[in-house]
Formats: structure tokens, sequence, C-alpha cells
């Protein structure tokens, strides 16, 4: 038999957006309780793509400002807004700067644009600087290229600690929390329980549980067009699956270099990113990622992606992604993929290109692997930024991949400042009964970011 339980907010998916939307709603109401509950399918939060990922707080140099307007905002104002909550919280963050190579002829060309795209984000000229050859080789003596970009306001620090870190701060502020409890079915229905007569959600969720709601927040990340999908919500997308691999260095190639150091991509209408040399922010280097197809956000193993193989070929057959799958560049490209995982070398080798002192001998351990999941539009295309999607009782944040753990504080700001304008949180049936506890909090305007991350 299940049980109801009544929320002003219920927000899916307990990655770094998701519990940073409950961070600002619980914060905007509390000390009253029962307003704001998240819901996470793993018994743990940031399970997936906010704890596999690289750490990386990246710059906003690689985005273009009118095709990624709304990625390249967020990345700009979520620099400062990370280094200021980890300050805050003693959580790991180093500015440690980012190199930006390339290795072929058009690279360079990309180079400048990315000069022209970084400035117009908002970096200044002495954050953003283009180096030929010889300053190259100056900087990072290892490093070989025919040019680079050296940003100093790129960091490191680590994505699952602060997500954590986060839904501890949105608790005390009275947030409830639900893991281990997959959402099954969302039903949206008239409801005059009580003296109101709203919209009100029903969510049933695995654990037995009923969740009525005013508001769905969608923030399910590789399973968010699912959910979407269930709601009949941005039926005209679809989505591709990518697992970023990568391998982690030895301890003799700890002094390589003292900078990460990225490569322009060769296909950048593509989601797959020539590998990295990556230093973590606890000093481990690793090369990745590739970018191999698979067929679930959680196909990190290959029984798990064998799993999935007929329903996702069934739903591509009947989407825009089916256009894609027969794109000969795109099949090309996605064979490449799938041998740089099944060959160490064929990976190491790419990274080779730069860094000509690695020998895949030498490397002899994987290192964590993650799952990008990209929007396909009904022309079988890749959508390029973020999207947010919403009606009347629901908003979804579709296609939220890199730089989004980078952006996801003022992108969270933004959307719960658009239910705090709209009186949802005001419509809870429940008491002031919480037990407040003060939480030291950076001292954050939601009204102001909002308007700063939609200018």
């Amino acid at each position: 038999m299940r049980s109801d339980n009544r929320y002003s907010v219920a927000i899916i998916g307990g990655g770094i957006l998701g519990t940073a939307i409950a961070y600002f709603l619980s914060r905007a109401s509390a000390p009253r309780m029962n307003s704001v509950v998240l819901i996470e399918q793993e018994q743990t939060i940031a399970m997936h793509a906010s704890s596999r990922n690289t750490g990386k707080v990246h710059a906003p140099f690689l985005y273009n400002p009118v095709e990624k307007k709304l990625f390249a905002k967020a990345a700009f104002l979520g620099f400062k807004m990370l280094k200021e909550y980890c300050s805050l919280k003693s959580l790991p963050f180093k500015q440690d700067g980012v190199l930006e190579v390339a290795t072929h002829d058009s690279g360079i060309d990309r180079l400048h644009k990315y000069l022209e795209w970084g400035y117009s984000n908002g970096l200044k000229k002495d954050e953003l600087q283009y180096l030929e050859k010889a300053a190259v080789q100056k900087l990072e003596p290892n490093v070989r290229c025919l040019a680079g970009i050296y940003c100093s306001k790129d960091a490191s620090t680590n994505y699952g600690l602060v997500t954590r870190q986060i839904l501890d701060d949105a608790r005390k502020f009275g947030c409830s929390v639900i893991v281990g409890s997959k959402v099954e079915k969302i039903l949206a229905r008239n409801s005059n329980d009580g003296d109101t007569s709203q919209n009100v959600v029903t969510l049933h969720i695995s654990n037995g549980m009923n969740i009525k709601t005013d508001y769905v927040v969608n923030t399910a990340g590789g399973n968010a067009i699912d959910i979407a999908h269930g709601m009949k919500i941005a039926t005209q997308y679809s989505d591709l699956h990518f697992r970023g691999e990568y391998w982690l260095a030895p301890e003799e190639y700890r002094d390589l270099t003292k900078l990460s150091i990225y490569s322009v991509p060769k296909y950048p209408q593509y989601p797959f990113l020539d590998p990295h040399w990556i230093i973590r922010v606890d000093g481990r280097r690793e090369i990745g990622p590739n970018a191999v197809p698979v067929f679930s956000p959680y196909a990190y193993s290959l029984s798990a992606n064998i799993r999935f193989l007929i329903p996702k070929i069934f739903e591509s057959s009947r989407t825009g992604a089916r256009r894609i799958l027969f794109d000969r560049q795109f099949l090309q490209l996605a064979s490449s993929e799938l041998k740089s995982s099944i060959s160490k070398t064929a990976m190491i080798n790419r990274a080779k290109e730069f860094l000509p002192q690695i020998r895949p001998s030498s490397f002899i351990q994987r290192g964590t692997a993650g799952i990008r999941s990209s929007l396909i539009d009904v022309r079988g295309k890749f959508v390029s930024d973020t999207k947010i999607i919403k009606n009347e009782y629901s908003v979804h944040v579709l296609n939220y991949n890199s730089p989004g753990a980078t952006g996801a504080l003022p992108i969270a700001a933004m959307i719960a400042q658009e239910l705090i304008v709209q009186g949802i949180l005001d419509r809870s049936n429940q008491g002031n009964n919480c037990k407040y506890t003060d939480v030291k909090s950076p001292n954050w305007d939601t009204a102001a970011l909002s308007e700063e991350i939609s200018q």
C-alpha cells in the first residue's frame, strides 16, 4: 500500500544540478519543512556524471557565445561561485590553469576562434593568451605542437565532494531527501483536497510512496529525456550516449607537465574529443576521454551495454537519431572511438601527438569512465546548448553536459529564482516545523544571478 507525501517542489535527480536547485529552494523556504524533496534512484547521490568527470572548472573559451550562450554564461559565473563555496566549506579548489594546443594546421584557426569566444564570454586578455610554438615550449618543454592558448582562469575541484556538501546544506535548510528510489510514473491531475484547487502532480516511486507536488524539476541527467517523454514533453528530441574512458598515468610521468593539456578536436561538430592530459586536484594524471557510443546512460560495463542494445535501437528508429546513425562520417568516427576503447595503444597514441615522451606500455590502470548523453533534434543534429523546457507544472533540463558541473550553481540559482517568483514555494500546506540549523552560506543573490545569466 502506498503512502502519500505532499511537497511544493519535487526534484528528480541527485547530481550537482539537482542538489544545487534543492539548496537554493530550501534556503528560500527555510525554516519550513516539506517544501522541497529531492529524489535520487541510486543509494548515494552524485553516482554518475557529477563524480565521473575530470573535476575541471572550465574557463569559457571553448564555447561559442551564440550557439552555447547558456553554457558559456554559466561557466563564467560558476567559477567564482565554486571558488567561494569551496573556500567557505574547506573543499579542494585549485586554480591551476590549462593549455589548449593545436597539433594540425586547421587547429591554429580554431585557437584564434577560441580567443574571440573567450573574450566575448568575459575572460580578460591577461587570463587568456595566444602562444606561438616557442612560447609553448618555454611554458611546457615536453609539449609538442604548432601553437597554443594558455588560460590562467581554469581550476580543479572534486565535484562529488562539492555535491555532497551542497546536499548536506540543503538538508539543514529543510530539504527532504529520498534515495534508492526510482520515479516510475508521473501523473498530472486536478486536485481539490484542502482549501486549494491547484494542478497537483503525483509521482509514483519504487519504494511504494506517492509524492504529491505542485511542481516537478527534472534534472535526471542521462535519464532526463525519458522522464520528459513520460510527461509528453520534448518529444521532438531523442538522445545518444557516449562513454568517456581514461587511462591513469604512472608515477614516472608525474612531472611531465605543470598544466593540464587539451588538444583542439579535429571534428568539433561531433561530441568526439581528442584525449586530454588531465591533472586532477589530487595530483593524479590521466589521459582521456574518448567518446565510445553506448546504449544507456549507465552502460559502464559490456553486459549493461548489451542489455540496453535492443531498446535503444528501437527508440532511435523512431526519432531523429536514426538520421545520424546513417551519417558516414559519424560512423567512421564512432568506429575510431570504439578502437580507442579496445586498444590502449590507439588511445595513448592520440595524446602522444603532443606528449611524444609517453609510451602506451607504461599505462596499466584504467581511470573512472563517465557517460555523456547528447540531445538529438528531429533533423538528426546534435543540440549545442543545454535545453530548459517548461510547462505549467514542470521544468526539464536536457542536454546538460560539460561544462555542466562548472555552471551548476548559477543555473540552479536561475531555475530556483523563477520558481520563487512564481510563488511555488508558498503553496505548501505544511507547518513551520523545521528545526532550523544555521548554515555557513555564501551571500548569493538569486535574483541578481538569474538576471545576469539571462542577459
